[in-house]
């Protein structure tokens, strides 16, 4: 290639890596809090790889040894596919477009970004747990060999795939569609940790590793599982499988290899965001949704819709919302899957969403002096509040009911539903309730950026708002609970249950409506409070 094609893959190698390492240093550099933060992760991840190493280690030797080794390999490759899409702020050289003005070719960039890419926490983590699981599959000279084959290759293809990914969906990240792709990390997280420990409970009973086998026999040809496999099958002295094992996570880079090629050309050569959305036709016309005309007309559905467009819409709640929603499914419904669980848990979904009650004016920041600009009377307060808490039963309604319903098919305890359920509108409508008066007397701010969902200076209202809302919540709906005691501990009390639906879904709705009242006139007076508490983030 001619010299003005742009500079080598070896000379731009060095200068890729060097950015990496001035990327990872001028960003420790900010402050002293990200160094401490960033201290502390490195040192927990050396410890687990290390613990990895050795569990591995102590595998060699064990039957079910290939097993593990590749499903760990294949969970590592997974983890690499995915981080990208939930993390993509974690390395700053994901994004091809930021090189797109220097005079690079692809082909070269891709080795060069390839060997950027082996510099950081994930891929030392990446290669101490390959080492663990070669060794605990390998003997022989020969598998010893293919062994270091192995490592480089899967280490790689865990790499290379991670590139892959994000180049194929850099417009997406860096969207605003992406961003709250992020959002969903907790979620994926939350699930990920229910399932390991949920798997750990299930392999730690009398035979459970053998439940590994036929979906290892599977996995360990798939790459990068496949080279691993390699490994297993040399030392078995089966070498043409093992060859054929290899050569799929050899091929299976190259592959990678090329597609990430083809699309930092793509991106390289094609018109960035900006140009694309100045090049695009005027936006569409915003009209009003279908959902919206269902909503109640005047103040309290034009209330609904904005709240309800806070969750859709503002990163901080909609990760609230997430968050709320998926802890509210999975303790009820893994706790049943593990057999351990009662069906009173499903009332820990209706605690979780209502906890979204309080503080509703934080979402608002510094524009709820548009609101309250419109609040007047302790009538325009009270039908301020009642519309939030109707935009909040709008999802919390259904969606208590469903995980109530769900965690009740899963134990079989269909003669316990009208209870619980009857227990969980109870318990929302105290939170709703404890929720409305906490946003007047306890009101914070959320920052818009960065991580921190409360204002420096705060964190005591917060704490004040949420726990001592919880607590009371749960005074408040002390007497359905004591009924429900009531009404299972007497003799043929259990005629009488199904009667806690009606009456639980009644007192949610009165104490609602009480909550909402004894609230509106705090919140009429409190509004230039409540205003300076919320315009601190």
């Amino acid at each position: 290639m001619s010299t003005n094609a742009g500079v080598s893959a070896a000379s731009i190698t060095p200068v890729v890596v060097r950015l990496k390492l001035s990327l990872l240093r001028n960003g420790l550099r900010q402050s002293a809090g990200r160094r401490a933060a960033y201290v502390t992760s490195v040192v927990l991840v050396l410890l687990f790889a290390a613990l990895q190493l050795l569990g591995l280690i102590a595998l060699r030797g064990n039957a079910h040894a290939t097993a593990v080794a590749v499903l760990l390999v294949a969970i590592l490759a997974l983890g690499w596919a995915v981080m990208p899409l939930f993390f993509p702020s974690g390395d700053e050289t994901l994004d091809p477009t930021r090189l797109v003005m220097l005079p690079l070719r692809p082909r070269p960039l891709v080795r060069a970004l390839l060997a950027a890419s082996l510099v950081g926490i994930g891929p030392v983590f990446t290669l101490c747990l390959l080492i663990g699981s070669v060794i605990s599959v390998a003997h022989g000279a020969a598998a010893y060999g293919t062994a270091v084959v192995a490592v480089v290759v899967a280490l790689l293809v865990c790499v290379a795939l991670a590139r892959a990914v994000a180049a194929a969906n850099i417009r997406l990240l860096s969207s605003r569609k992406g961003r709250d792709l992020a959002v969903l990390s907790g979620l994926v997280i939350a699930i990920g940790a229910q399932l390991v420990n949920f798997g750990a409970q299930r392999l730690g009973s009398a035979g459970g590793l053998s439940k590994l086998d036929p979906v290892a026999d599977v996995l360990r040809w798939l790459p990068p599982a496949s080279a691993i496999g390699a490994v297993d099958s040399v030392s078995e002295g089966s070498y043409g499988v093992g060859v054929a094992q290899l050569v799929l996570a050899v091929g299976a880079l190259v592959g990678l290899l090329a597609l990430w090629s083809r699309h930092l050309t793509r991106l390289m050569t094609s018109p960035d965001g900006s140009t694309l959305q100045a090049a695009e036709p005027a936006a569409r016309e915003r009209g009003s949704s279908g959902l919206g005309r269902l909503l109640p007309s005047g103040r309290t559905g034009t209330v609904m819709e904005r709240s309800l467009r806070y969750v859709w819409r503002d990163p901080k709640t909609k990760a609230a919302w997430v968050t709320s929603l998926a802890i509210g499914l999975i303790v009820p419904v893994f706790n049943a899957l593990q057999g351990t669980g009662s069906i009173y848990f499903a009332c820990f979904a209706a605690g979780m969403l209502g906890i979204q009650m309080y503080n509703q004016f934080g979402q608002d920041t510094s524009a709820f002096w548009i609101v309250a600009m419109t609040i007047s009377s302790t009538r325009d307060a009270y039908v301020e509040l009642r519309g939030r808490a109707l935009a909040l039963l709008v999802i919390t309604l259904p969606y208590a009911t469903l995980v109530t319903v769900l965690t009740t098919a899963m134990l079989g305890a269909w003669p316990k539903l009208p209870e619980v359920l009857g227990l969980s509108f109870a318990l929302l409508g105290a939170m709703l309730a404890t929720g409305a008066w906490s946003s007047a007397r306890f009101p914070y701010s959320i920052p818009q950026e960065g991580y921190k969902n409360v204002a420096p200076g705060q964190t005591g209202l917060a704490w004040i708002a949420i726990f001592g809302g919880m607590v009371s919540a749960a005074l408040l709906a002390a007497p359905v609970i004591a009924l429900t005691i009531w009404l299972n501990v007497t003799a043929d009390g259990d005629e009488w249950t199904w009667l806690l639906l009606p009456l639980g879904a009644g007192y949610g709705a009165l104490i609602t409506v009480l909550g909402l009242r004894l609230a509106a006139p705090r919140t009429a007076r409190r509004l230039p409070e409540i205003l300076a508490a919320v315009s601190k983030g």
